[in-house]
C-alpha cells in the first residue's frame, strides 16, 4: 500500500473528514516519524512495530567487478521490527 492508497482508505472509512484533512494528518504522522528517526530516536507504534536507526561502522569493502579494496564510510540505516500483533495476523493468513 502506498501513501495515496492509505489516504483514500482512511477517507472512505471516515466520511466526516475531508480527504485533504486526512492527507494532512497522514503527512504529519509520517513527518514526525521521519524527524524522530533523523534525531536517532526509536519510534514505536503499539501492535504494529518499531522503527529505529542502526549504525553501520566504516569498513573496507571490495569492488565486485575489479576486486580492489574500497573504503565504505560509516552510515545509518533505518530498521523495522514488526510487533507481536502484526506478526500474529500475518502468520494466521
Amino acid at each position: 500500500m502506498i501513501k495515496s492508497e492509505l489516504v483514500e482508505k482512511l477517507s472512505a472509512e471516515n466520511p466526516h473528514l475531508f480527504q485533504r484533512d486526512v492527507e494532512n494528518i497522514v503527512n504529519a504522522i509520517l513527518d514526525e516519524v521521519g524527524d524522530a528517526m533523523a534525531r536517532g530516536d526509536r519510534v514505536e507504534l503499539r501492535g504494529f512495530g518499531a522503527f529505529s536507526v542502526k549504525n553501520r561502522p566504516a569498513r573496507v569493502g571490495r569492488n565486485p567487478r575489479t576486486g580492489e579494496q574500497v573504503d565504505v564510510g560509516e552510515k545509518y540505516v533505518p530498521q523495522f521490527k514488526a510487533g507481536k500483533e502484526i506478526r500474529e495476523r500475518l502468520n494466521r493468513a
